[in-house]
């Protein structure tokens, strides 16, 4: 069990940091506790430039939560991102050793580790080693091999790195805050852990996570990640194209952004109007149309999803994609745009607003904490997963007299 029944997840992005408490009831379910939020100053598309601007945006949040839920955060599952994330697939062979040719542990931690047997770069590290699937004599498709009769097993395996020192900028922000890393995630994965679903993974499906300074790619099939990427274009571009059109302070554009900000659709009002504060002392504001707003935010979402179905295209995953696309990110929320997105993919499209945990729903179920609520779901799964694989190891009989201790 996490300690004290407690799992804590902490998503530092461009634009704010996000801090999330969660408790494990006695029914094994997830009851956020506690929420806290500070503006982001420290970062720049994903990447720590200013650690002790980043510092202090971490401890606020941290301390806000914790002031919430009554509980010290001491150690919590921190989400990394930015483009100097590189990710590809691999695959792994080895011969099975154990007794009558049948699969145990040492030969999945064999043949795991010999898919990482790659060359990277000496300033990069591996972050994330992913099996998809593994293969016993041809036959693939296999999720867990333990106990299966074979000669040969083979893994593929998709290997996330990210470049030394961004990492050990990330740790030192929270060391700094006297937080200890329990994990470092990469985005995409805490993310689909709480907007997708069990079939979206299964039939294929394309996660989009548009956040403040870049925008996040995953591609899921036979439930497994196959394919990450991140581009360097994400919210940000929207406020900066607000302030130059409406010519108006960058402060003002994302709160425009934020208060009425959408994407040309049927539904808008063409004789809605907003108010625009002026740049520089003394000026009025000026009333401006609201579709004028549309106008400029809408090309810059056609180019972020052409970039993005681009990218899919081009790694050949665009027939995987048979449960569509889902949109997440703070971004996400802007008015219209599935609409836009459904255009450009081609592609059934929703919006991915994060699930599976209880509490104070109303504070989170929104896509721009996603990915703290997907680290709250990744560290838990990440328990079972290990609870599960205890058990495996005990007799019949042993987990009999567990049960009846539980019950």
């Amino acid at each position: 069990m996490p300690k004290n029944n407690y799992l804590f997840g902490i998503d530092i992005g461009t634009r704010k940091v996000a801090a999330v408490i969660a408790e494990i009831t006695e029914d094994r379910k997830i009851e956020v506790i506690g929420i806290g939020t500070a503006e982001s100053r420290g970062l720049r598309k994903g990447v720590v430039v200013n650690l002790e601007a980043t510092t202090a945006a971490v401890k606020k949040a941290q301390e806000e939560a914790e002031l919430m839920a009554g509980v010290e955060m001491d150690s919590a599952f921190i989400g990394i991102s930015g483009a100097h994330i590189k990710s590809f697939n691999s695959r792994g062979v080895v011969a099975v050793s154990g007794k009558n040719r049948v699969i145990t542990r040492e030969d999945i931690r064999r043949v795991i580790d010999q898919s990482k047997a790659v060359s990277i770069p000496p300033d990069r590290e591996i972050i994330h080693t992913l099996p998809q699937e593994f293969v016993v004599d041809e036959q693939d498709g296999i999720k867990d091999p333990l106990g299966m009769s074979g000669i040969k097993l083979e893994v593929n395996v998709h290997i996330v790195t990210s470049a030394i020192t961004s990492v050990q900028n990330l740790r030192s922000s929270l060391e700094r805050a006297e937080v200890d890393v329990q994990q470092i995630i990469l985005n995409q994965i805490a993310t689909a852990a709480a907007v997708l679903t069990h079939d979206e993974r299964e039939l294929g499906v394309g996660l989009v996570d548009i956040g403040a300074g870049t925008t996040e790619v995953a591609i899921f099939e036979r439930g497994s990640l196959w394919y990450t990427s991140i581009i360097p274009i994400g919210g940000d571009n929207f406020t900066n194209d607000i302030a130059v059109g409406l010519r108006t302070p960058i402060p003002e554009a994302e709160k425009i952004k934020k208060k009425f900000g959408c994407v040309a659709s049927p539904t808008l009002d063409e004789q809605e109007t907003i108010d625009v504060p002026a740049v520089g002392r003394g000026r009025k504001p000026r009333v401006l149309s609201r579709q004028l707003l549309a106008d400029i935010i809408q090309p810059r979402a056609e180019e972020i999803f052409r970039l993005v179905d681009n990218d899919i295209k081009r790694m050949g995953y665009e027939k995987s994609l048979n449960s569509g696309i889902v949109l997440t990110g703070g971004t996400a929320l802007l008015e219209g745009l599935e609409e836009v997105a459904e255009e450009i993919f081609d592609l059934p499209v929703r919006r991915g607003d994060p699930s599976g945990v209880s509490g104070l729903m109303d504070r989170v179920s929104t896509p721009d904490y996603a990915t703290a609520v997907g680290l709250i779901l990744t560290g838990y799964n990440q328990w079972q997963d290990k609870g599960l694989s205890k058990d495996r190891k005990k007799g019949a009989w042993a987990r009999v007299k567990d049960w009846f201790k539980e019950a």
